[in-house]
């Protein structure tokens, strides 16, 4: 038997509206997240920019105030790295200028204890015979965080001098 076929669900600008001032109320959006909704609900696209205006006058919307938020979230809960924040705010369609503003003013986008903390976490959960594969292990994990190179091996050496000092065993064994 077929799966029942899923109905795309239509709406006018009106209750495009006021769908989406609902979903601002209760969580920040962007934009960008906006006009895909709007995509999605088959708004006419004449009409998609007179009703993100409206959502913009009427302070639903506010694209520094859900960046400052996203990049509050983003490194406090999930430890992201600069690059990523910046990335998946630039997906979400946030302005360059907002983007920019936003980053330089946060001063926890650049702590380097964060990802160390991060990555002693991690450097518990790998499986690994020398130290040199651990290393390298944590540093494409901080690369993937969104870390840049400098922070991400700077992080990986403070793992590696706690490794290496817990360790119990002789050095010579892992080279």
């Amino acid at each position: 038997m077929l799966p029942p076929k899923r109905v795309k669900r239509t709406k006018t600008a009106e209750q495009a509206l006021a769908s989406l001032q609902r979903l601002c109320a209760r969580a920040e959006r962007s934009s960008g997240d906006a006009l895909r909704l709007m995509a999605t609900w088959e708004v006419d696209p004449a009409k998609r920019h007179e009703v993100l205006q409206r959502l913009i006058d009427d302070r639903f919307i506010d694209d520094k105030r859900y960046a400052e938020a996203f990049v509050r979230e983003k490194t406090s809960l999930s430890s992201w790295g600069e690059y990523k924040i910046r990335a998946t705010l630039k997906r979400k369609g946030i302005a360059d200028e907002i983007i920019a503003e936003v980053c330089n003013s946060s001063e926890t986008l650049h702590t380097t204890e964060r990802l160390t903390q991060r990555l002693q976490r991690k450097a518990r959960t790998y499986n690994y015979k020398t130290l040199y594969e651990l290393k390298t292990k944590l540093l494409r994990h901080a690369l993937s965080l969104g870390f840049q190179m400098d922070e991400a091996l700077e992080g990986v050496e403070l793992v590696m001098k706690t490794i290496n000092t817990d360790s119990k065993c002789d050095e010579d064994t892992f080279f």
